[in-house]
């Protein structure tokens, strides 16, 4: 049974639609979801706040490449264009990390696919909800295997404080 935890984004139009859309693709692959926050746009592009969560996600038809297509695909289907990098956008689904069918997490230098994902550590807006739905989770990121708690202790306390948490939901359907 492959396992991912996948972090997800939207800035553009129906903002709760479009991270929705994930849950219900998803549907019973489902194994949790994170309450929605609400953050500034990071990479210093001016725009509208993002909306992110974070869901943990089981199937053991797919591998970590399984993965990165299928938010690919989900990022299709809600017109995701990619013009500028950090730019807005309709919707983001970011493979964080992966696991294989023996539960090995799995690691990747692939450009395409780097794993754990290389910014994750840095990213309040990935730490916090996935903590939410993993307290104790554990990421690799420069060489170390840390806690989330420590990882969102590093970050400076205006990122952490700027994730809020939104009345949003994205319960997967039953």
């Amino acid at each position: 049974m492959s396992r991912a935890v996948l972090s997800i984004g939207s800035n553009i139009g129906d903002r709760t639609a479009h991270l929705r859309s994930v849950t219900e693709a998803l549907g019973d692959r489902i194994v949790a979801v994170s309450p929605v926050y609400s953050t500034a746009p990071w990479g210093g592009v001016e725009q509208q706040d993002f909306l992110n969560a974070v869901v943990v996600a089981e199937d053991p038809s797919l591998d970590c490449r399984g993965w990165l297509d299928l938010g690919r695909q989900l990022e299709a289907a809600a017109d995701r264009v990619r013009e500028q990098r950090w730019g807005p956008r309709s919707l983001d689904v970011d493979v964080v990390t992966c696991h294989d069918s023996d539960g090995r997490e799995v690691l990747s230098d692939d450009p395409e696919l780097t794993l754990p994902h290389p910014r994750a550590h840095l990213r309040a807006f990935v730490l916090v909800p996935w903590w939410d739905v993993e307290p104790q989770a554990t990421l690799v990121a420069d060489g170390m295997r840390r806690p989330l708690t420590e990882w969102l202790a590093a970050l400076d306390v205006d990122e952490r404080e700027g994730v809020r948490r939104t009345e949003h939901r994205l319960e997967p359907p039953r």
